[in-house]
């Protein structure tokens, strides 16, 4: 049995209450991000992006983001 096998079988054991306190434990490893925001827009701006990130909604590539500006502005959009 795989350590992520062994992870799952024990956390399916686990009451409501510990589950939180081992998810907070194991969001307390993760390695900082390499973006450190310095200003307090680019810190509000990046506490946004993580909660869409945690939420699971997918982040827009960049042709989508152009569509979805050209949508909101009117159907205008620069071409390449």
């Amino acid at each position: 049995m795989s350590k992520e096998e062994q992870l799952l079988e024990c956390w399916r054991e686990l009451p409501p209450e510990a589950q939180d306190q081992v998810l907070h434990l194991a969001q307390s490893l993760k390695p900082e991000p390499e973006f450190v925001p310095q200003t307090p827009l680019g810190k509000k701006l990046w506490e946004i992006r993580q909660r869409i990130v945690a939420s699971g909604v997918p982040l827009l590539n960049e042709e989508e983001l152009e569509r979805e500006l050209a949508e909101r502005r009117g159907g205008w959009r620069e071409e390449d």
